[in-house]
C-alpha cells in the first residue's frame, strides 16, 4: 500500500504488512551453534563477511600485485607474540573481514487488567497495566476498537483514557512511552484508565523499541485486549486475558461515546465485561554487534618464512581454530612448531590458539610464523562454545606467498563486469520464437492443470473457472500469432515501425515481455519541489542502463505531498512539478525508447467539502462527485453508496466503483491522462480496495501498454516465524490478477516476503516451494509477476520493510535473473550498487530473459540457493558453495559480488 505522511498507520501493524515488524526483529546475521562443526574444515557458521580487501600501494585497484614492491608501517604485537613485524619486511597481504554477531536478550511482557485505584469505586474504572523487562526506549503504539464498529480495528482512544505524554498519531492510534515507576523498578509500564461509560469494546497495541526501531507484536500479530465479549469473535491466537471471566455489565455503551445517534440498543440488553487478568508473555530482543578481523601477512627478508598477524576487537576470551594448507585443495594440516604461546591440538586435525590482550585494551592479537612452502592460512574464530564466526559459510581463507603473485581470495573476487552499451536493449529484442512460445505452452499447461485439478474445481468459483479458460485461450491465440506470423508479439513497437508492418496487440499484463521496469522516485522526491525537472537530467543514463519502463509519482494535486491523498484529479500542479514539466518529462523518454507508467490512486479520494454532519465527503473541481460516490461501510466518511468491494483506506473516503457515474468518469480521466500527459500504462495504488474486475473495466478502456496493481497482503507466519508455504498469500494475489482477466500484473510481494526471511536467517531451502517452483508469484504465474525488492514505502526514508541490509545484491541477482517483470528502486540504482545492477541488466537483455523463462532449481539449501534459467544462465545466491553442472554447455563466470555469482553457458 502506499503511504502518505498524513496516514501513517499504513505502515503500523494493524494492516498487517507483511513481515514489517517481524522482519526488523530477526538478526541480520546468524551465527550456529557447535553441534554444526563435526570436522575442522567444516565450518558452517552463517556469518555473511565481505572482506574490505586493502592491497597497499598502488597496486590496490589489481587482484594481483609484485609481492616484493609493497612495503607498509611496522605492525606492533605484544611481548608474548611468536614474530614481530618490522618495517624492514614486506608486507603482501592485508585485508580485513567485518563479523557481525548477535546478542540476544530475554525477558517478559506483562498485561494485567484490575480495578483501577484512581477512579472512584462506584464509577467501576478499570486500568490496563502494558509493562516490558527488557532494557529500551519503549513505546505504546495503540489504539482501541469500538462496539459495533465494521470498520478499522483501530481507532483513538476517548480524550479521558490517554494517559500522560501520549501522542496522537493522526486519527487512528496514541503513542505513549514507557516509564519506571523508580530507579529500582524492573519494569517499564504504562497505565490506561478505562472508563466504563465509554464504547470501547477492545484495546490494540504493539511495542516499538526507539532504540533499535524494532517492533514487536504478538505470534506476527497485533496484541488485542477484549474489554467486553462481543470483541471476541474477531479475536484469534493473539489475543490476550481471553480465558478470563466475565462479569454482567449494562450496556451504557449505547448511549456514550463515539457515534452514539447510529448505536442505537435495546435498553435491557446486556454486555458482559472481561473480568481483571494477568498474563506474561516471553520476549526477545536482538542485537546486531558489528566487529572486525584484520589480517597481514609479511615475508622475512632473513628467514624467508611467512609472518602473519591477526587483530581484532571482538571481546572476551577469542579462540583460533586454525590450519594450514599446502595446494588448492585446502586440506587442514598441523604445521611444525614452534607455535604461538596457550596453542593446544584439536583431535590432530587443527590447532587452536587463544589471543592475546592488546597493550591497550582494545582487543586481542596474535601473530603466527610459518615456513615459506605453505600455500594458505585457515582459520574460524570461537567466542563460546555455541558462537563461532567464519566466512561467509566457509572457512577464512588467507593466501600466502610462494611466488610473484598473489592468489585471488576463493569466495570473494570480483569477475570483471561487462559494460553495458546503449545498443544492448534494441539488439536482444530479436528472440527466439521456438523459446518464447515454449513458455507460453508451459503456461497453458499450468493453467489447464489448475483448471483440471478436482480440488481447485471445488473451490473455484464459475466466474474464477472461465477466467482460467479466457486466460488458456488468450495465451494460445498468442502463441497461434507467432507461428503464423513472422513477426513476434514480444518486440518493440519501435522496432516494428522500422519494419513497416502493423504492430500486434501489446498484453497490458506484460507489455512485450522483456520490460524492466524502474521506479522514478523515493519517499522524499517532492521535497525537491522540481522532481520532474531532476529527473528530466537523467533520461539518457536510464536509458543506457538497460530499463524498458519507467513508474513515474502521482501527478494529481494531493493533500499529502507525497502524491497518494488525491483531491482534484485533473489538476496535475503537485509537489513534484507542473503539468508541462510532466509533459516535457514523458516526451524525453518517450525519445529514447522508455515507456513510461502514471501511478493511479483509484482507491480514495480527498474531499473538498464537509456534508451537513461536518463529514468530508463532497468532492469539487471536475469531478464533482457527491456522497454517493463513496462507500456505505466505511465508518469515518457516511458515504450513501454500495458496500466496498474490498478493503477500506481509512484516511480518506474510499470511492464506490459500482456507481455507473464514478466508473464513467474514472475512464474519462485515464484516457484523458494517456492523451494529455502520454503516459504507457498505470500502476494501480492500493487494488486490494476495490474488485478486480473493475480494474478490468478502467483497463479496457485506456488499453495501457502495462499495467501493475499493489495488492499488498500478510504473509503467513506461525507464533512469529515465517511459514515456508505461502501458497494461500500468492494465490490471493494471483486471484486478483484473475479477477481483471489477467489485464494487469501484481507486484510479487511473497517473493520480497520470503527473500527478506531467506536473507536474514540464512535459509536459502525457502527460495524452493513442495513443487520445485520458485515459491512467490512468479512461481505460479511469471508473465503477470512484478518482482521487487524495495520501494517508496518500504525503503527510502520510511524504511518500513526495509529489505536486509547489506544483501541487496543478492535480491536483484535473483529478480534480475529470474522470470517475471523486475523492478528496480531509484534509490539502488542511484548508489554504489549502480554498476553491478548495470551488469545483471545487461547480462539479462543478453540472454533474452523474459517474463515467461524457465527456472530449473538446482540447489535450494540452508546456506545456498542455485538456479538455471533458459539453460542459458545459472544463479547462485547465499555463502555456500555451488558450481553449474557441466554437460552440453561450458559455464564462464560473468557477475560475483557479496555472497551471488552469475554464469553463462557457452
Amino acid at each position: 500500500m502506499s503511504a502518505v505522511s498524513v496516514e501513517p498507520f499504513l505502515r503500523y501493524p494493524r494492516f498487517e504488512k507483511p513481515g514489517f515488524a517481524r522482519s526488523r526483529r530477526k538478526a541480520a546475521i546468524t551465527v550456529t551453534t557447535a553441534a554444526l562443526f563435526k570436522s575442522p574444515s567444516s565450518f558452517n557458521c552463517c556469518c555473511s563477511l565481505i572482506p574490505r580487501r586493502k592491497l597497499l600501494s598502488n597496486a590496490s585497484s589489481f587482484p594481483f600485485l609484485d609481492l616484493h614492491r609493497v612495503k607498509t608501517h611496522t605492525a606492533r604485537a605484544s611481548s608474548t607474540d611468536t614474530a614481530v613485524l618490522e618495517s624492514t619486511n614486506d608486507v603482501v597481504f592485508k585485508e580485513t573481514f567485518p563479523l557481525s554477531r548477535t546478542e540476544t536478550t530475554e525477558g517478559k511482557i506483562f498485561v494485567r487488567l484490575d480495578q483501577s485505584k484512581a477512579k472512584e469505586k462506584e464509577d467501576q474504572w478499570q486500568q490496563l497495566t502494558v509493562g516490558c523487562s527488557l532494557p529500551g526506549k519503549w513505546i505504546l503504539h495503540w489504539g482501541v476498537s469500538y462496539v459495533d464498529d465494521t470498520g478499522s480495528e483501530w481507532d483513538q482512544p476517548p480524550e479521558n483514557m490517554r494517559p500522560p505524554g501520549s501522542i496522537p498519531v493522526k486519527d487512528y492510534a496514541i503513542e505513549t512511552p514507557l516509564k519506571k515507576a523508580s530507579e529500582g523498578d524492573k519494569f517499564h509500564q504504562v497505565k490506561i484508565e478505562i472508563d466504563p461509560k465509554s464504547p470501547v469494546a477492545a484495546l490494540n497495541f504493539v511495542l516499538k523499541d526507539e532504540e533499535t526501531g524494532v517492533w514487536y507484536q504478538h505470534k506476527g500479530r497485533d496484541f488485542k485486549v477484549p474489554l467486553v465479549d462481543c470483541s471476541l469473535d474477531s479475536g484469534g491466537g493473539n489475543v490476550i486475558g481471553a480465558k478470563g471471566g466475565f462479569s454482567m455489565w449494562p450496556d451504557a455503551l449505547a448511549s456514550e461515546g463515539k457515534d452514539s445517534s447510529s448505536r442505537s440498543k435495546d435498553p435491557k440488553q446486556e454486555t458482559r465485561k472481561v473480568e481483571g487478568f494477568y498474563e506474561e508473555l516471553p520476549i526477545a530482543k536482538f542485537a546486531v554487534i558489528e566487529n572486525s578481523v584484520t589480517v597481514s601477512v609479511s615475508k622475512c627478508l632473513k628467514t624467508a618464512k611467512n609472518l602473519l598477524y591477526l587483530v581484532t576487537d571482538l571481546p572476551g576470551e577469542v579462540v583460533v581454530h586454525w590450519g594450514v594448507c599446502r595446494d588448492d585443495a585446502k586440506k587442514w594440516e598441523i604445521p611444525a612448531a614452534p607455535h604461538p604461546p596457550e596453542t593446544t591440538v584439536f583431535k590432530d586435525k587443527a590447532l587452536r590458539t587463544v589471543l592475546q590482550a592488546k597493550e591497550d585494551g582494545n582487543g586481542r592479537s596474535g601473530s603466527f610464523t610459518l615456513d615459506g612452502d605453505l600455500v594458505g592460512f585457515l582459520f574460524v574464530l570461537k567466542l563460546n562454545e555455541s558462537t563461532w564466526l567464519n566466512c561467509m559459510g566457509n572457512d577464512f581463507y588467507i593466501p600466502l606467498p610462494i611466488s610473484s603473485s598473489l592468489p585471488a581470495l576463493s569466495g570473494t573476487g570480483q569477475s570483471e563486469v561487462p559494460p553495458v552499451s546503449e545498443n544492448t536493449v534494441g539488439a536482444d529484442q530479436e528472440v527466439s520464437h521456438a523459446i518464447y512460445t515454449d513458455g507460453i505452452i508451459n503456461e497453458i499447461r499450468s493453467l489447464v492443470s489448475d483448471f483440471s485439478s478436482e480440488k481447485r474445481q471445488k473451490t473455484k468459483t464459475k466466474e474464477a473457472q472461465e477466467s482460467i479458460l479466457q486466460e488458456i485461450e488468450k495465451l494460445a491465440a498468442e502463441a497461434y500469432s507467432i507461428f503464423r506470423s513472422s513477426i513476434p508479439t514480444f518486440m518493440d513497437e519501435t522496432a516494428l515501425e522500422s519494419e513497416a508492418t502493423e504492430a500486434p496487440k501489446i498484453c497490458s499484463g506484460t507489455g512485450t515481455g522483456y520490460e524492466i521496469l524502474l521506479q522514478g522516485f523515493n519517499w522524499e522526491s517532492h521535497k525537491l519541489g522540481h522532481w520532474y525537472m531532476e529527473l528530466k537530467q537523467k533520461v539518457e543514463e536510464i536509458s543506457s542502463l538497460g530499463f524498458t519502463v519507467i513508474w513515474l509519482p502521482p501527478p494529481t494535486e494531493s493533500v499529502s505531498p507525497e502524491g497518494y491523498m488525491p483531491k482534484d484529479l485533473y489538476n496535475l500542479n503537485s509537489r513534484y512539478g507542473n503539468i508541462d514539466e510532466l509533459k516535457d518529462l514523458v516526451k524525453r523518454f518517450h525519445g529514447k525508447g522508455v515507456k513510461v507508467l502514471g501511478d493511479a490512486v483509484l482507491n480514495h479520494r480527498c474531499a473538498h467539502y464537509k456534508n451537513g454532519n461536518g463529514v468530508w465527503n463532497i468532492f469539487g473541481g471536475r469531478l464533482n462527485w457527491d456522497d454517493r460516490a463513496v462507500v456505505a461501510d466505511d465508518p469515518h466518511f457516511q458515504g450513501r453508496g454500495n458496500k466496498s468491494s474490498g478493503d477500506n483506506f481509512h484516511a480518506a473516503p474510499n470511492i464506490d466503483h459500482s456507481q455507473e457515474f464514478v466508473r464513467k468518469d474514472l475512464k474519462e480521466w485515464l484516457l484523458w491522462l494517456r492523451k494529455e500527459i502520454g503516459y504507457d500504462g498505470w500502476r494501480l495504488d492500493f487494488v486490494r480496495g476495490f474488485w478486480g474486475g473493475y480494474v478490468k473495466d478502467y483497463l479496457d478502456a485506456s488499453e495501457p501498454y502495462f499495467a501493475v496493481g499493489e495488492y499488498w497482503d500478510s504473509l503467513s507466519y506461525t507464533y512469529g516465524e515465517m511459514d515456508h508455504n505461502q501458497d494461500a498469500h500468492r494465490q490471493r494475489i494471483v486471484d486478483w490478477i484473475n479477477a481483471t482477466s489477467g489485464t494487469a500484473g501484481a507486484f510479487d510481494v511473497t517473493t520480497k516476503g520470503i527473500l527478506h526471511t531467506t536473507l536474514e536467517r540464512c535459509e536459502y531451502w525457502r527460495l524452493s516451494d513442495e513443487k520445485g517452483k520458485p515459491p512467490g508469484v512468479v512461481g505460479w504465474w511469471p508473465s503477470r509477476a512484478v518482482t521487487f525488492i524495495e520501494n517508496h514505502d518500504t525503503g527510502s526514508t520510511q524504511g518500513h520493510w526495509r529489505f536486509p541490509g547489506g544483501k541487496e545484491m543478492q535480491g536483484y541477482a535473483y529478480i534480475l535473473t529470474h522470470p517475471g517483470t523486475p523492478a528496480v528502486f531509484y534509490d539502488h540504482i542511484f548508489s554504489h550498487y549502480q554498476s553491478e545492477i548495470a551488469a545483471l541488466i545487461s547480462l539479462r537483455n543478453r540472454n533474452k530473459i523474459h517474463c515467461r523463462s524457465t527456472v530449473k532449481i538446482t540447489k535450494a539449501e540452508r546456506d545456498v540457493y542455485a538456479a538455471i534459467i533458459d539453460e542459458k544462465v545459472a544463479v547462485k545466491i547465499g555463502p555456500g558453495h555451488y558450481e553449474p553442472p557441466s554437460g552440453p554447455y561450458r559455464w564462464s563466470s560473468k557477475i560475483e559480488g557479496r555472497n551471488y555469482k552469475v554464469w553463462e553457458a557457452s
